[in-house]
């Protein structure tokens, strides 16, 4: 059986603790796209573990894979490594792999990446200037170092030189720097670090698939910021669909598998683009307040919104999923009144779906439905029977409009903190 994690939304679905839970009870724990430009933060008792780059089995001791899918700054996973062996995370060749054809994040990609956003001005699209843009358009014009590269010295400067070259013209001309020589010596230095890691993945994986194994594959940014289906240009450099865990790691059965959706209470959005039901208003404050909306690798404030159905029954369509993990329900305790996105509105026209045409997502109109709020708490409730009857009122029509089961609620950051309403942990 393979399991796959799908954030809905915009990401920040608390994708972390539902990882966390299900890697305890699977064989591998695959990462299959993106960058050190997303984070889970995991919490086990009183400690919290930030996770960027390693997938979170991690912290449970289980095999974890970092897939070809992935762009990898080599640098920041060697940083990420000291800080959990700080936390008594032991990591090794016995319990890290990472793809052999993981093309790698680069210094220059960071400095592009600014450079990129100067000339965007004020339609900056909010990346967080890590390099994972660059990185994937190097991939794409075949120009990228991949981890295999670091094995051969020739084949490194080589690239090095041709890379640099590439990318001196828009360097120059904003006086920024790269020197070959010198990216080679940090290369050369980080290559005894992380080179012991490397494996052809694809092959272990499939083995295991052959040996009935359970893997989890975990998806790092949400549905919607998917390059292809997400609101483009506003999106990440990757696809974040389900689809991609194929691409991504090299994994080949397409069958006996769960994707669930982790979904948000209401909506939250980092950074620049479209945001149909976002708060501007003592309501959007209070979400932000009382959910510690704030970006776990770039600490910025989330944009908060009422839920949306449209987005998240989009997301459920192209990725498959079968399974919707609620999350966050307590941080709408107390509100007066909760509102349902269940449609939008432009001039005379109704849609049951986002508009890919960049004007229409900016401009559409949301439709609601208002349902009366709860006013007492549900933090930390761990059975269904215990929640308000307008809280499971709530729950239900989300279920409902999206024809899609909620399985899981989640009330709280801790494991207890869990409502399996649909028994779907326990039969795993």
């Amino acid at each position: 059986m393979f399991y796959t994690i799908i954030g809905t939304q915009w990401g920040d679905e608390g994708k972390g603790k539902i990882v966390d839970w299900l890697a305890s009870k699977v064989d591998t724990v695959v990462r299959f796209q993106g960058g050190n430009n997303a984070g889970h933060t995991i919490q086990i008792n009183e400690s919290k573990y930030k996770l960027n780059l390693l997938p979170s089995g991690i912290i449970r001791g289980k095999k974890c894979i970092i897939g070809n899918g992935v762009v990898l700054d080599p640098w920041a996973l060697v940083d990420e490594i000291v800080k959990l062996k700080k936390q008594n995370i032991e990591i090794s060749d016995h319990n890290l792999m990472i793809a052999e054809n993981t093309c790698l994040i680069l210094p220059i990609h960071k400095i592009i990446d600014e450079i990129n956003e100067i000339e965007r001005g004020n339609a900056g699209i909010g990346t967080t200037k890590k390099g994972i843009g660059p990185a994937y358009e190097d991939k794409v014009g075949r120009r990228s170092i991949r981890l295999c590269d670091l094995a051969n010295e020739d084949i490194l400067k080589r690239k090095i030189s041709s890379l640099v070259k590439f990318h001196s013209p828009r360097l120059t001309f904003y006086n920024k720097k790269v020197d070959a020589e010198d990216l080679y010596k940090q290369l050369s230095l980080v290559a005894k670090k992380i080179l012991p890691y490397s494996y052809p993945t694809w092959q272990y994986l499939n083995k295991l698939a052959k040996k009935n194994k359970n893997i989890l594959f975990e998806g790092a940014q949400g549905a919607l910021l998917d390059i292809d289906f997400g609101t483009y240009p506003y999106v990440t450099s990757s696809n974040t669909s389900s689809g991609q865990i194929f691409a991504g790691s090299g994994f080949n059965t397409r069958t006996n598998n769960k994707i669930l959706g982790i979904t948000k209470a209401y909506t939250t959005r980092v950074g620049s683009g479209p945001f149909p039901t976002e708060l501007n208003d003592q309501i959007g404050d209070h979400l932000v307040e009382k959910g510690q909306e704030y970006g776990t690798v770039t600490k910025r404030k989330r944009r908060c919104g009422w839920f949306d159905i449209n987005l998240v029954k989009q997301s459920i369509n192209i990725s498959g999923i079968n399974n919707i993990v609620l999350t966050k329900l307590d941080v709408l305790d107390h509100l007066n009144e909760i509102k349902l996105c269940i449609g939008y509105q432009f001039e005379n026209i109704q849609y049951s779906y986002l508009p890919a045409n960049e004007n229409l997502q900016f401009n559409v109109k949301p439709i609601y439905k208002t349902y009366p709020g709860w006013k007492e708490s549900t933090f930390g409730l761990n059975n269904w029977d215990d929640l308000p009857l307008n809280a499971k009122k709530y729950v239900n029509s989300i279920e409902e409009l999206l024809e899609t089961e909620i399985s899981i609620v989640s009330t709280g950051p801790e494991r207890s903190q869990t409502i399996d309403r649909k028994k779907f942990l326990d039969n795993i």
